[in-house]
């Protein structure tokens, strides 16, 4: 039996919609972040000692680092080459690369983003919050806003000529991606990006989507 280790407002959503999308049995056991810090509880270094989710055990395997974790549980359990392109497909080179684009160059400036707009209302001594604000904002102005703008034309550009990320149908590049533009509707809104809009409307319609978001509960990310 697959357990997945959910931690609320996580990662481990995407893993929850890929087994949804295969069609697997797993059982969830859940954790609830810190209300003030928003972290990960203590508890789930118990399974993993980085305390982060998701965390995946697949039969005596426990499986880590969200890209890490879909692309096993595809290798083992679609056989058919459902959600994975066919190895030496054009189209498999393209869902590869976006599998790891989505941790290795989307999130950081959308991680970026989410430090210094905190920074800017952190509790701090009152001589010390218009340096900090000052800070804050030319890092956004000059750093993080030109790489948030970079990243999301290439994504619109790369929706609006093949439809999804890995090519013309549905893959697990789409789940794994799902989680950067899903942070980047809450940190930009999408009234330049019709293309990122849209693939959110069809992502939210998939019925795979929407029985893992029944069972992982309340799904919003921080904004």
């Amino acid at each position: 039996m697959i357990v997945v280790h959910h931690l609320d407002n996580s990662r481990s959503q995407r893993v929850l919609w890929l087994l949804e999308e295969l069609g697997l049995d797993y059982e969830i056991v859940r954790y609830q972040r810190d209300p003030k810090t928003l972290l990960a509880p203590p508890e789930l270094r118990a399974v993993h000692p980085l305390g982060k989710s998701p965390v995946v055990i697949d039969g005596d395997d426990v499986l880590v680092e969200s890209g890490a974790v879909l692309e096993t549980l595809l290798e083992r359990h679609d056989t058919g080459h459902q959600l994975a392109p066919a190895p030496g497909t054009p189209e498999h080179l393209r869902y590869r690369r976006w599998m790891h684009y989505a941790e290795g160059s989307a999130m950081p400036p959308l991680l970026m983003s989410l430090v210094f707009r905190r920074l800017k209302s952190a509790p701090m001594p009152f001589f010390a919050k218009p340096i900090a604000r000052g800070i804050a904002d030319k890092a956004l102005k000059t750093v993080v806003g030109p790489q948030l703008k970079l990243h999301f034309d290439h994504m619109e550009s790369e929706l609006e000529r093949y439809g999804w990320f890995a090519g013309g149908q549905f893959s697990a590049a789409d789940i794994q991606m799902s989680f950067p533009v899903e942070a980047g509707a809450v940190r930009l809104g999408y009234e330049r990006y019709p293309q990122l809009a849209a693939f959110l409307q069809r992502i939210h319609a998939r019925p795979a989507y929407q029985r893992a978001l029944q069972k992982g509960g309340p799904y919003g990310l921080l904004g």
